[in-house]
């Protein structure tokens, strides 16, 4: 009985916990989706959702106010955006922590 409990448990678990999207670190994207450019925060249909943390990122985002084409740069616009993240605390497809300088991905 413990045993199948455990079989049935499993499955849930990974149902609950998402899966993490993996970024390419050669050409600095996610499901072909390049890394660096204008970004537009949203709280729904988003391309990627997103943790801020302080340690152990995925990637390293410099906010800049133009010409965002270094990996890890990010410019926040409204509109015409290259791609859409939704901020969350949970289920991320990938974390980042905000620098100052040296944007990509964390080595």
């Amino acid at each position: 009985m413990k045993t199948l409990l455990f079989f049935l448990f499993i499955p849930a678990v990974l149902l609950f916990t998402g899966t993490a999207k993996p970024i390419d670190k050669e050409h600095c994207s996610c499901e072909k989706i390049p890394l660096y450019g204008k970004v537009k925060v949203v709280d729904s249909f988003e391309d990627f959702r997103v943790k801020v943390v302080t340690s152990f990122e995925d990637l390293n985002v410099e906010v800049v106010t133009s010409s965002p084409k270094r990996c890890g740069e990010w410019e926040f616009v409204n509109s015409f955006e290259d791609f859409k993240v939704k901020f969350v605390d949970s289920h991320e497809d990938f974390t980042i922590k905000y620098v100052n300088s040296f944007p990509g991905v964390r080595q």
